[in-house]
């Protein structure tokens, strides 16, 4: 029982609860890969792309700024952050869903446009309490929480694509129900468990909401801009080529890149609190410790992952998207961009030492420099390679200058170097494969 104990703690809690809507996402894209034509599908992709680009906007402007301001408060104040997070939270969802009232009434053209329009606004609304509820949840470090809605989302929706494919219904405007019908179930969940505190609205003040929107206002610009730099991509293919399928092939590695981003958003959820602390301490060898730690664990990690998906990856894309995706391609830019992720944990951890150090406003540079060098690139790719090759190379690019501007920023204010976070990250995973060996050892015996 100690080992259980000992292996339950809030890392595995985090990286299970990460771990949750890649997997089972993966599992859905694949299903749905499978059963619906290629055009079909590449209009899912394109709803998903523009609901999760608003929901980004939403949760980049509340997210960071209730974790900061929410993990060193005390009681009454934490009451104040959350209320208030709930108030601009409302405010944000609002004004969207205006915006898609009245495309309803004056945009008529596209009737994939028009459906996602149409059930835009009700879908914004109803994933509201959820994503609050996880905001909370991963500031009070409750990963067993997180794990458990996150399950609830992606569980049901997997369920209803069973069910949709079992009764031969997986269209297009049936699966936006059932998308629907998911998220209000997993709201539901987060009121009647109270993780969602809406309660705590009435304590909102005024101070505590102009305090989280101007840390708000650059940080949703990170996040819109961080999302764009793949998202942009689809869009730019969408508007390049003729063939509407292209980006179902597109889609298939970007979503396999899920792989790296399950261990990145797992070491990030538990890092945010400690880099916070740190900060509030004006401890920055500490914080610096940090960094170079999870950049330095997360890159050694990846290595392996990239090794073997050069070597599997046309079965990789064989067993998510099926053989009508395997002689395209899909496998090709996959294997491009697990070039690029080896840059990855270094570029995300650079950008939350930013916000940590009160500094969004230059990572949100940092990230439009990265949005710029990869829009270019793209076009420029396209003109010279005539294919989705000349796309995917420009990733490349991109993440070398966010990498690059972010060093070159930090270098300022901490006291670290590229290659001592490859030294901490080779010595903290010599350590943490030696405390594995050493636990399993004394378990057998």
């Amino acid at each position: 029982m100690g080992i259980q104990n000992k292996l339950i703690n809030k890392h595995a809690l985090s990286l299970a609860s990460n771990a949750v809507m890649p997997v089972v996402g993966m599992i859905t894209v694949g299903l749905l890969a499978h059963k619906m034509s290629k055009p079909e599908f590449s209009h899912w992709i394109i709803f998903l792309t523009t609901f999760t680009l608003a929901n980004l906007f939403r949760s980049g402007f509340l997210q960071t700024a209730l974790v900061k301001f929410y993990n060193s408060a005390d009681k009454e104040r934490a009451r104040i952050v959350t209320g208030s997070t709930w108030y601009i939270g409302f405010l944000l969802t609002a004004f969207l869903g205006v915006i898609s009232l009245l495309l309803i009434v004056f945009y008529h053209g596209h009737p994939v446009v028009e459906l996602t329009v149409k059930w835009f606004a009700i879908i914004f609304f109803s994933t509201l309490p959820s994503s609050v509820a996880l905001w909370i949840l991963q500031a009070e470090e409750r990963f067993d929480r997180v794990f458990i809605l996150q399950l609830t989302w992606q569980g049901c929706f997997l369920a209803l694509i069973i069910l949709l494919i079992f009764f031969h219904k997986a269209t297009f405007s049936i699966i936006i129900i059932a998308y629907c019908s998911t998220a209000m179930i997993t709201s539901l969940v987060s009121i009647v468990t109270g993780w969602a505190k809406m309660a705590t609205i009435r304590y909102k003040t005024s101070e505590c909401v102009k305090q989280l929107a101007n840390f708000g206002k650059y940080s949703v610009g990170t996040s819109v801009s961080s999302y764009l730099l793949r998202s942009s991509d689809t869009y730019i293919i969408n508007f390049m080529f003729i063939d509407p399928t292209v980006v179902g092939i597109y889609y298939l590695p970007q979503r396999l890149m899920e792989v790296v981003e399950i261990p990145l958003r797992s070491f990030t959820a538990t890092a945010l609190p400690a880099m916070s602390a740190a900060v509030q301490r004006d401890d920055k060898s500490q914080l610096t410790y940090i960094l170079k730690k999870y950049a330095g664990i997360l890159t050694m990690l990846i290595i392996p992952i990239t090794l073997g998906s050069f070597i599997f990856a046309d079965l990789i894309i064989d067993i998510l998207g099926g053989h009508k995706y395997v002689n395209t391609y899909a496998s090709n830019i996959f294997r491009i961009f697990m070039c690029f992720a080896l840059l990855m944990p270094v570029d995300r951890f650079f950008g939350i030492t930013l916000d940590m150090l009160n500094k969004p406003h230059i990572n949100m540079t940092k990230v439009i420099i990265m949005l710029i060098v990869n829009i270019a690139g793209d076009f420029a790719g396209i003109f010279i390679f005539h294919n989705l090759y000349g796309v995917a190379l420009a990733s490349i690019l991109t993440f070398l200058s966010g990498v690059l501007y972010g060093y070159w920023i930090l270098k300022k204010h901490l006291n670290f170097t590229m290659l001592g976070i490859l030294k901490m990250g080779f010595i903290e995973s010599k350590a943490l494969a030696a405390g594995m060996i050493l636990k399993y050892s004394k378990k057998e015996a």
